[in-house]
């Protein structure tokens, strides 16, 4: 059943088209024509175009000149440099973490997280699996005092969240991300923070030619003209 908002609230129009990005329903690469989308919403064209302006901003969406907005193709190349980056900040988050002081509240919160992803791991929950991924290395983050570090990591999820969507998809029966975090929170306890960090950093290694495949395979179900451009990096 479509949604149907207030022609007055952009980012409520926002957070709805990210789900549908997100969630493949709007699949890379799809051009998004403010017509169909003002019917699917029963809004008028300006507060869709300003909710595809802040999805511009955030990554998710890409405007091409007289083409109009369109959902972000990433290529190969792009894929490999968000995650790379993701590696480092996660790294450098629990790093900096432990030279802020005391650990153990920070411990006792990333048990938490990481029994979370256990959880949703067990009820095969796609979201809450990033949700509780995404505010386990946010509490690192967090709780370094870093205010730019923090915005920097939760935006970057902003902008990969439909790359792991796509992996979670596939690989809710594994149990390589829970065995991340609980070696992560393990080492943290014992304060073996290079151990911490790079078990973050070898993780996101090992995963990223499934994001790829799994990004290139949902690229590909969209129409044949986006499938040659997906490979140029």
């Amino acid at each position: 059943m479509d949604v149907k908002a207030p022609a007055t609230i952009p980012y409520f129009l926002q957070e709805q088209i990210r789900e549908l990005i997100v969630d493949g329903t709007i699949r890379p690469g799809q051009p998004l024509r403010e017509q169909e989308l003002e019917q699917r919403f029963g809004t008028s064209r300006s507060p869709i175009r300003e909710a595809l302006r802040l999805l511009e901003l955030s990554g998710l969406v890409t405007h091409v000149q007289r083409k109009g907005f369109r959902a972000t193709l990433y290529t190969e190349t792009q894929i490999s440099h968000l995650y790379l980056l993701r590696a480092e900040l996660e790294a450098y988050c629990l790093r900096q973490a432990a030279e802020a002081g005391s650990v153990e509240p920070l411990v006792d919160e990333l048990n938490r997280h990481d029994a979370a992803i256990a959880a949703a791991l067990a009820s095969r929950d796609v979201r809450g699996c990033i949700s509780a991924a995404c505010e386990f290395y946010l509490a690192a983050a967090r709780s370094t005092g870093n205010t730019p570090l923090a915005g920097m990591l939760s935006k970057l999820y902003e902008q990969i969240e439909p790359l792991r969507y796509l992996l979670a998809k596939r690989s809710m029966e594994s149990s390589a991300i829970h065995a991340c975090t609980r070696g992560i929170v393990d080492a943290m306890a014992a304060r073996d923070i290079e151990v911490a960090a790079r078990l973050a950093r070898d993780y996101l290694a090992d995963v990223l030619p499934a994001v790829v495949e799994a990004y290139r395979d949902a690229a590909l179900q969209d129409a044949e003209d986006l499938a040659p451009r997906y490979g140029r990096a």
